[in-house]
This record gives structure tokens, sequence and C-alpha cells, in this order.
């Protein structure tokens, strides 16, 4: 076997795979990262980076339009996403939520929702925070509004809080907490992720939804912010949110 060179040694020092760095920097999870490497969004010095590439802080690292520092600011916003507004890093899609908000400082959402849908969703440079969000095994409490074609019975509410068998997916959802709040509207707690889930639900027992606005996520609520806009976690909500999530708060949001 070849030996190794001190240069090469040297040239390794300090240097980490390229998801990694990038989830350590906050700028998204590892697993996005991989996605936006195979896509070839993320440049390294100039050049396109291979997947498993190990990089430092020295080197140049370009996603989109912005540079990725490795040490950079925490960012942990609540944006009220409008209808119409599509949770992806895709630049082909006009209205991606990346480019809607525009934060100077990279950031990624932590949690979908769909094109159609609208309200909470939290959004964060702290790549491990967006991890641990997202694991569905960890039964985030989610809440929203929802708005429905049709008067919502109390068979209507006892169905849907007891689970509904999704064909398409085969799937049987969760137990959850459902009351009425209007003739045509429901509120709806959801310990699941399953895509579109409230719409398959409401679709299984025929109604169809209207309007379906995420109020809550965990302790962050959306309150009275204005759609379209966002605001800064308070410190109060951010270690709230972390003790929750039984993560240490880092030291530089303490």
């Amino acid at each position: 076997m070849a030996a190794t060179s001190n240069q090469e040694v040297s040239n390794e020092e300090g240097k980490v795979r390229i998801n990694k760095f990038l989830s350590e920097a906050g700028v998204c999870s590892r697993r996005e990262a991989d996605r936006l490497i195979s896509q070839g969004q993320v440049i390294v010095n100039g050049e396109v980076a291979p997947v498993g590439l190990k990089v430092s802080a020295k080197d140049t690292i370009i996603i989109g339009n912005k540079t990725v520092s490795g040490i950079e600011k925490p960012v942990l916003l609540a944006f009220n996403k409008p209808r119409g507004i599509v949770c992806t890093f895709e630049k082909k899609e006009a209205r991606n939520i990346i480019d809607y908000i525009n934060y100077p400082i990279r950031i990624t959402y932590a949690g979908r929702l769909d094109k159609d849908s609208e309200g909470l969703i939290i959004m964060t440079n702290q790549g491990e925070l967006v991890n641990n969000l997202m694991r569905a095994k960890n039964e985030h409490e989610k809440e929203y509004i929802v708005t429905v074609d049709k008067p919502v019975t109390a068979d209507f509410i006892k169905k849907m809080s007891q689970g509904i068998w999704l064909d398409e997916l085969a799937v049987q959802t969760r137990k959850c907490r459902v009351e009425k709040v209007s003739s045509h509207q429901f509120r709806i707690v959801l310990t699941q992720g399953i895509n579109r889930q409230i719409r398959r639900m409401c679709r299984s027992l025929n109604y169809h939804v209207r309007k379906l606005v995420r109020v809550r996520i965990m302790n962050i609520q959306l309150n009275h912010l204005e759609i379209g806009k966002y605001r800064e976690l308070s410190r109060v909500e951010i270690h709230k949110l972390y003790k929750l999530l039984n993560m240490e708060v880092p030291q530089n949001l303490i």
C-alpha cells in the first residue's frame, strides 16, 4: 500500500463531508444537503460538488446565489405561508418559499405545507433542529383550522378523531383531537406527517377542504402574524421548543 504524503494529511485536516458541514452550519438537514448536492446545486470553490466531498470553513461554498459560512447567525422564524407558495428549493418553481421570503441568510423549512394550504412554518438555519422537527416518530403536535364544503357533524368529528383508513396509501391515521369550531369549520391536532393528510381524511368521508390553515407547531403559535410575513421567535419560545425536543440550546442562542 502506498504511503500517504504529509501534504495529503495536511489537506484533510479539519475537513468533514459536505452534507455534515451544511447541517452543522445550519443550512439544511443532511438529507436535504444530499439532495441538493446530487442535483448539482452546490458549488465548492467554483466547481459543482460531488457527493461525499470533504470541505472546511476555508472553502467557498455557494448554494443558489448565497454563500455559506461555517459559522452563521442562528435564525429561527415563524412564517405565515400564503396559499400558492410551494415548499421547495427548486428554482424552476416560480413561487418557491425560499425566494418568496428572500431572507439574507440561507434558511430552510422545518416541515412542509402543501401549495393549497397556508399558515405556520418554522424557518431556520439550524440543521439538527430541522431533523428533529421532521422525525415522524417524535409525534410533534401540529394544529390546524380547516374549512370544509359541508356542515361539520358529530359523526364526522368522531370518525376523524378515531383515525381514518386511507386506501390510496394503505395506512391508518393515528387517533387525534378534533373539535367543531363553526358550522363548516373544525380544529384538528395531528402528530403525523402524512402527505396531504387532512385533505385525504376529509375526502374519505366525502368532505372537501375549502381552506386549511396551520395555527400551531408544538409551542409556536401563529396568532396574529399577517399572511406572507415572518417574525423572529422569542427567547422564551426558542428555549421551550428545544426543551420539548429534548435538545440542548446552542450556545449562540442562550
